[in-house]
């Protein structure tokens, strides 16, 4: 499965447009079910217990549906739904590569009710101000178009609405203090990820700390991990790698970065540690 990080991001490939030919589909599918049910997207969401604009996406072909919808579906579409909606998700899964496990995990994002992030080689995708996101990007190689690469940054940057818009979301970030002192982009777009974790850890609901470079008790030697907390209160993960990307649901796995990541937050800086760092590191700079 592969990926183009930058911080938690998911990127695209070439089987990106057989992917999204197949989530069009699946949408197009679950639309004509719900509509010749009678349901509006809004009362079908409420229903199967997902929000409106995730099933919205969904049916747009904009988002990996997630496991348990045909099941959730059948609940209120009946038999011949849950049927008709595993079929099609079998295909998708014959299918998958990166956007399949990205979507999924975005979908993920978008209705969890805690979202954590360990990161020891980028600032986290939610996290990044625009010059920073082009950085990556222009960086990357194999190199691509400028027009891909507007692409990419216009969806990233929407997709970083979600800190702003999920007030009830516990949102938890560990960032490697190493990360910031790389000075990606350059001095100027440090300050502008200076600002915006210092903006954003204002916000009641984001926890921001960063991991000091000199840490002999450090527990995140097998690298980054992104942890959500559904809402049915079952927690996934995802993890990315060189050409590579993993969506975590065995409990057992899961558990295993839970304590981790609770390991790291109490050898990170603390919230007001993390600003004194921030304001420090930016006045040198």
């Amino acid at each position: 499965m592969r990926t183009d990080h930058g911080g938690g991001g998911g990127g695209t490939n070439g089987g990106e447009a057989e992917l999204s030919d197949s989530l069009r589909t699946f949408g197009v599918v679950l639309k004509a079910l719900r509509e010749e049910s009678g349901l509006t997207q809004e009362e079908f969401a409420r229903r199967v217990r997902y929000s409106a604009a995730y099933v919205a996406k969904i049916e747009q072909g904009k988002r990996f549906p997630p496991a348990d919808l045909p099941a959730r579906a059948e609940e209120v579409l009946g038999p011949v739904a849950l049927k008709v909606l595993t079929a099609a998700a079998k295909s998708l899964t014959r299918r998958a590569g990166l956007a399949s496990w990205f979507r999924q995990w975005a979908g993920v994002e978008e209705e969890a009710l805690s979202l954590y992030a360990y990161e020891c080689r980028a600032v986290p995708g939610l996290l990044q101000p625009e010059g920073y996101v082009r950085a990556v990007f222009e960086r990357r190689l194999p190199p691509v178009s400028e027009e891909q690469i507007e692409r990419e940054v216009t969806a990233r940057l929407d997709r970083q609405q979600l800190v702003s818009t999920m007030e009830n979301t516990a949102f938890s970030f560990v960032i490697e203090q190493s990360i910031l002192e790389r000075r990606m982009g350059g001095p100027e777009v440090t300050r502008q990820v200076i600002d915006r974790l210092l903006d954003l850890g204002r916000r009641r609901n984001v926890e921001i700390q960063i991991m000091p470079t000199l840490q002999e008790d450090h527990c995140g030697i097998d690298g980054q991990m992104y942890l959500a907390e559904t809402p049915t209160h079952r927690w996934m993960g995802y993890t990315e790698g060189q050409r590579s990307s993993t969506l975590i649901s065995a409990p057992k796995d899961v558990s295993v970065l839970l304590q981790r990541y609770g390991k790291l937050r109490s050898q990170a800086l603390d919230c007001r540690a993390t600003v004194k760092l921030l304001e420090q590191m930016r006045g040198a700079l």
